[in-house]
């Protein structure tokens, strides 16, 4: 299936899936940054999309949070036609994006980030610091997030942790739809294992999260939907019945360019060693003559 998101029953209200974009556009002048791009995300599920620098990510994510408006095509929530001014409207109606860089403030503690911005007073305008700590604590502890001290400054975490107590902050306070930005991008291994766990958990409390990530290895196990961006444009929207693993690589690899260079290579006397070597990975991505 391309380019079109996957059809729902009608009839019922519940029908329409909590973010919906269809044929969505987005130029800055002369340059399109999007085009033609639809895709889904409902609750109970995580919608992944892939795509390489350039591929039109981050436009994407500046339109699902209102950061930025699109130009064609047509945005809903929950089957209402929405054109957000700002993040605080797409906050509102329950879209939280966390982006790569976090905006946390490291020499602050783990409660103190977890509430930047909506800080709980008391009388007189005075902060409930205990009722702040205390929430911090058994919020994270809900995600599975089992932090001893949350006094300590966020920026003695790891990237992993860092990225969940973003994640946890978000469902505390009220997302429906969570948005993240290459959550995963900078982390190890076990790092970013430790992340795909806390999506799985936000998927399974009832979210509509929307993964951006140009790991395929990362999106397949957490992913229901795959949405894959090459220079603005979709190369295929498909259910994780519809593709494989191996396919969705190829996919994101760009195996038939990589075939293209590889014939192009071939011609010149010099290339030959790094044109096999090329054709070779083609052929292993499943997108080789044969």
């Amino acid at each position: 299936m391309t380019g079109a998101a996957v059809p729902r029953e009608q009839g019922s209200p519940d029908a329409a899936p909590l973010v919906r974009l269809t044929d969505v556009g987005k130029s800055y002048g002369s340059v399109i940054a999007l085009r033609g791009v639809s895709l889904e995300a409902d609750a109970g599920e995580v919608t992944c999309v892939l795509g390489d620098n350039g591929a039109g990510k981050s436009t994407l994510i500046k339109i699902i949070a209102g950061l930025h408006r699109h130009d064609s095509g047509t945005y809903e929530v929950q089957g209402e036609e929405v054109a957000f001014a700002s993040p605080r409207d797409a906050l509102t109606r329950g879209i939280a994006t966390v982006y790569q860089d976090l905006a946390v403030v490291p020499l602050m503690p783990v409660w103190r980030n977890f509430f930047l911005g909506s800080e709980k007073r008391k009388s007189f305008g005075r902060m409930d610091i205990d009722f702040m700590r205390r929430t911090t604590h058994s919020e994270l502890a809900e995600m599975g997030i089992d932090l001893r001290d949350v006094d300590q400054p966020i920026g003695t975490l790891s990237g992993g942790e860092r990225q969940c107590v973003a994640i946890a902050r978000a469902v505390h306070f009220g997302a429906r739809a969570l948005i993240l930005d290459e959550p995963t991008a900078a982390l190890g291994v076990k790092q970013a294992g430790v992340v795909l766990r806390y999506i799985v958990q936000a998927r399974e409390r009832g979210l509509a999260v929307v993964f951006i990530t140009h790991n395929p290895h990362h999106a397949y196990p957490v992913g229901d939907r795959f949405l894959i961006l090459n220079r603005g444009r979709s190369l295929g929207y498909h259910t994780k019945e519809e593709i494989t693993r191996e396919e969705l690589t190829a996919l994101m690899a760009g195996g038939a360019e990589l075939e293209q260079l590889a014939h192009e290579l071939d011609a010149a006397a010099s290339g030959g060693a790094v044109a096999k070597e090329l054709a070779r990975e083609a052929k292993d991505l499943g997108v080789a003559d044969s």
